[in-house]
């Protein structure tokens, strides 16, 4: 067996239930959502409680075993893709809310807690937690911080860093540390710890707990769905409602193909006919949305929308925002495969972003669905192929990373909050100077000198690695026949 001494004392922490070394056992964490890739871990620990996070963290840097936090594996990007020779550190069963605290308006909560547990603890305060990405239902806490999530309405409330006031993390030598306080008060005493953790991708440690601020939940929406017979005529609205002053906390387009997959799947109801539709959401105080949501009528019946709907009840509201958030689930029925992307660029180039996207569509002869955070400028195609035909994968990737370069010239970013985790790996040194990459991979080596964090993620560890392009996948077992 390899690394016996290790695994050795390994089941000194771990009792044989929660210490997966059988081949059928580890096959379930081989994979995380890009399931393009797969690499079998040498064991998956299940700890029950953060001593035991802390013991096996030590435990790797004694032995210089690389080790790979994951929670519910919904990394689009392959962030929490198995290290070859390094154990899984699975932190589901870290799921309590230690602390609910609705005076103060904060929560603490372990790495495991699922997204929207805290919203559904904190209803019966009337309080709330905001970010809120597709994945809420599943993704964990420890995740979001990993990767700074987003989400729907993060145009207005921001991303994950914009709401964690504190931090209880093991560094990767095994150190435990404590970041920030309960107070938003205290966030902004002495340098940034939190910023700098906060979307780190686990290459600095694990996050224990996460102390969380909480919102009031709005005392009304107004949610409205446009449909238009083309993509353009939809962008041009976006910029319309933005250029109109109002700030609505969202603003999501999805394309035809999306469209299609959404109805496929729940049956969301959208106009017949629609080559885009068009979701505002305004959110607040009831006199202000009022105000708003009179503005924002004029704007959208001058946008040339040939239908519109506005939500007149919640269940009304939550049918609209189901076939969004499950829109990358609902793709799988239309393709065996896809890829996700996660680019961003300026609201005002989405036109052009998404007449490239459209010619690179028809030059590699794969379709694309658009899905996206219009308001702003987050791009997420999803590029559809088959597995199964030889050279699709490698052709999916080569049309994922001319979008991203795409974005890049445009001004953008190669992602908004997927993260660059395995995928994006080779892209980054386009979007960052030689200087700027090095200072990153300075800190990543302070922090964790013998890089077993998540080895692999974000940065390419030396020179002779593989680079994630079409020609040279970075995991040589590709998946077959899978969706995400």
């Amino acid at each position: 067996m390899p690394n016996k001494p290790f695994l050795s004392e390994l089941a000194k922490i771990f009792p044989a239930e929660r210490l997966l070394t059988k081949p059928v056992q580890l096959a379930v964490y081989e994979s995380d959502a890009l399931t393009a890739f797969r690499q079998r871990p040498l064991a998956v620990v299940l700890p029950e409680s953060q001593d035991e996070v802390v013991a096996a963290v030590r435990l790797c840097h004694q032995h210089g075993v690389p080790f790979v936090p994951r929670g519910s594996g919904t990394s689009l990007s392959g962030g929490s893709l198995p290290v070859e020779d390094g154990i899984v550190i699975a932190m589901n069963r870290l799921n309590r809310i230690l602390t609910l605290d609705p005076q103060q308006r904060f929560a603490v909560v372990e790495a495991g807690v699922v997204n929207l547990q805290i919203s559904l603890a904190a209803d019966r305060f009337g309080l709330y937690y905001a970010p809120d990405p597709s994945s809420q239902s599943v993704c964990t806490m420890g995740g979001n911080v990993a990767f700074n999530s987003g989400g729907a309405h993060c145009l207005k409330y921001g991303m994950t860093a914009n709401h964690v006031l504190g931090l209880k993390v093991v560094l990767a030598d095994g150190e435990v540390v404590e970041f920030g306080s309960e107070s938003v008060e205290g966030v902004g005493v002495g340098p940034d710890l939190i910023g700098l953790f906060v979307g780190c991708e686990g290459l600095f440690g694990i996050a224990l707990e996460i102390t969380v601020r909480l919102l009031p939940k709005p005392e009304r929406y107004r949610t409205v769905l446009a449909a238009y017979r083309d993509l353009e005529t939809a962008g041009r609205a976006v910029a319309a409602v933005v250029a109109s002053g109002l700030l609505p906390s969202a603003i999501e387009i999805m394309d035809r193909l999306a469209i299609q997959a959404a109805e496929a799947s729940v049956r969301a109801g959208y106009p017949a006919g629609a080559e885009a539709v068009l979701i505002v959401e305004l959110d607040g105080e009831t006199d202000q949305v009022e105000r708003e949501f009179y503005h924002l009528q004029r704007v959208i019946d001058d946008s040339g929308a040939y239908a519109v709907r506005v939500a007149e009840s919640d269940e009304q509201r939550l049918a609209i925002w189901k076939g969004r958030k499950g829109a990358f689930s609902a793709v799988g029925r239309l393709s065996p495969d896809y890829v996700v992307q996660d680019g961003v660029v300026p609201r005002g180039k989405l036109g052009r972003a998404l007449g490239e996207i459209n010619r690179l569509s028809r030059d590699y002869e794969l379709r694309v669905a658009n899905v996206f955070h219009a308001g702003d400028g987050n791009l997420h195609p999803l590029i559809l192929y088959d597995g199964k035909q030889p050279g699709a994968l490698e052709r999916a990737e080569e049309l994922a990373g001319k979008i991203l370069r795409y974005c890049i010239e445009l001004g953008g970013s190669i992602t908004g909050e997927h993260g660059v985790g395995m995928e994006k790996r080779a892209h980054l040194p386009a979007m960052f100077s030689d200087v700027d990459m090095e200072i990153m991979h300075q800190i990543r080596c302070e922090m964790d000198p013998k890089k077993i964090a998540n080895r692999g993620k974000m940065f390419l560890e030396k020179k002779s690695d593989a680079a994630p392009s079409a020609r040279t996948p970075p995991i040589p077992k590709p998946a077959s026949g899978s969706v995400t």
